[in-house]
């Protein structure tokens, strides 16, 4: 286990700590870096992120009583594919976390997608199924996969243009676990903006869409 490894930054963007902290940086270990270091890579907790991503989302889908087998397979697909994945991990900014040996020129949209399904197993080695469904329906894209703009995304390649700190989220739930609502407050180039959702992401989105207005002299 590496000290130098961003566990508290990581977990504070996942919403999860981790009593084994060796599982939650095996999750960003690409095989690249698990060969030039003698350790073992992602891609078997991978595999098994795949499947509880998919018992998550099926479930959530089987408690909504909205659509017959057929239209849930395709939501589902729509949920879980490769493109749904790699904009929840944009949005939670955890990417620039993977351990990679080489250039980080290399690292393609699988891998960075992958890392959804990694967290989402780690998060069930560690603490069960309960905070791995409370990480997965917080953070996928449960709107049917619909290409909505990804406003954190913005503001965080703002902060770069110009250099300044990188935003800072804070996170409220309330209400009860079936049905939470978050409210999030974001900070940047001082300048803060509150969101609201029924989703952490949704907060967050908002929260970063509502600065962004704020930052219009910067935007243009």
């Amino acid at each position: 286990m590496s000290m130098k490894f961003p566990y508290k930054d990581i977990e504070r963007k996942i919403g999860y700590t981790f009593r084994d902290k060796s599982i939650l940086e095996q999750a960003f270990r690409h095989s690249t870096y698990a060969n030039a270091h003698d350790g073992e890579d992602n891609e078997r907790m991978e595999y098994l992120g795949d499947s509880v991503l998919q018992l998550i989302v099926t479930e959530w889908q089987y408690t909504r009583k909205t659509d017959g087998e057929g239209e849930m397979t395709k939501s589902r697909q729509k949920i879980v594919c490769e493109d749904a994945l790699f904009r929840a991990v944009e949005a939670l900014d955890i990417a620039q976390y993977l351990l990679i040996e080489g250039s980080r020129a290399n690292v393609g949209k699988k891998t960075v997608s992958s890392l959804f399904e990694t967290v989402a197993a780690a998060i069930y080695l560690d603490g069960g199924y309960a905070p791995a469904k409370k990480f997965v329906l917080g953070n996928a894209i449960l709107d049917g996969g619909k290409a909505t703009k990804n406003y954190k995304g913005v503001l965080q390649e703002l902060v770069q243009k110009y250099g300044v700190a990188r935003p800072v989220y804070r996170m409220e739930k309330t209400g009860k676990d079936n049905a939470p609502a978050f409210r999030s407050e974001v900070t940047a180039f001082d300048k803060t903006a509150e969101g609201r959702g029924k989703t952490k992401r949704e907060a967050e989105q908002e929260a970063a869409q509502k600065l962004l207005e704020k930052l219009r002299d910067y935007t243009r």
